[in-house]
C-alpha cells in the first residue's frame, strides 16, 4: 500500500474513533451564551450526545458557582410570524441540574417583550434522559424579534437536539404562567 493511502485510512480511522467517542466543538452563529453571569458557563456541540445524529447542542456550569444563570439562545425576526402562534420544540437531557427549561420572548420594535414564558413552573430538575419539551406563544402584529432557547440555572449541563420552531394552529394552547389564587384581600370591596 503506498503511504499516501496509509495515512489516508489512518487519518479516516481515526476521525471515525473521535467520533464515536464523542467531541466537543463550537456552535456556530446564531447561537450564543447570555444570562445573568455568562462567565459561569460554556456551550458547544457535542457529537456524543444527540438524538438526531448531528450532535447535541449545549450549556454547562463550568465553575460550580450555584447562584447565577446563562442561556443559549439565538434570535430571529418575527416578520415571517406575525400574526401566528409559534412554538418552540426540542428534545432535552440533563446532568446534575439544579433547575433548567425552554424559553422564548417575543419583542416589540422597542425591545419591550409582548410575550413571554420560561418553563419556570415546570423546571427540568436532576438529571434526566432526552424528553420532549416545548413552549408556545402568540405572535402580535407590533412584534419585531423572537428569541429563545434554554436556561439553566446554576450548576449542571444540558443539551438539546432535534430543535424545531413551527406555526402551529390556535388549538394549541399558549403557555403562561399559573395565576395566583386571589385572596380576600385582593378582591374589590363592594
Amino acid at each position: 500500500m503506498k503511504p499516501r493511502y496509509v495515512i489516508l485510512a489512518a487519518l479516516a480511522a481515526t476521525t471515525l474513533f473521535a467520533l464515536a467517542a464523542g467531541s466537543i466543538s463550537k456552535l456556530p452563529e446564531p447561537w450564543l451564551l447570555a444570562g445573568q453571569n455568562p462567565e459561569h458557563y460554556d456551550i458547544g456541540l457535542d457529537s456524543g450526545e444527540t438524538v438526531s445524529g448531528r450532535g447535541g447542542k449545549f450549556i454547562r456550569n463550568i465553575d460550580g458557582v450555584d447562584k447565577s444563570w446563562g442561556t443559549l439562545m439565538q434570535s430571529i425576526a418575527a416578520k415571517n410570524y406575525v400574526g401566528q402562534r409559534l412554538r418552540f420544540q426540542a428534545k432535552v437531557k440533563t446532568s446534575d441540574v439544579k433547575s433548567a427549561g425552554l424559553w422564548m420572548r417575543v419583542d416589540k420594535p422597542d425591545k419591550r417583550a409582548t410575550a413571554f414564558y420560561n418553563s419556570q413552573d415546570k423546571p427540568i430538575v436532576g438529571s434526566t434522559g432526552w424528553q420532549l419539551r416545548s413552549v408556545v406563544l402568540d405572535v402580535p402584529a407590533d412584534s419585531s424579534e423572537i428569541a429563545f432557547g434554554v436556561l439553566l440555572h446554576g450548576k449542571g449541563q444540558v443539551w438539546l437536539d432535534e430543535l424545531s420552531l413551527e406555526v402551529v394552529g390556535k388549538d394549541v394552547p399558549v403557555d403562561s404562567f399559573p395565576q395566583k389564587p386571589s385572596t380576600p384581600a385582593d378582591r374589590p370591596s363592594l
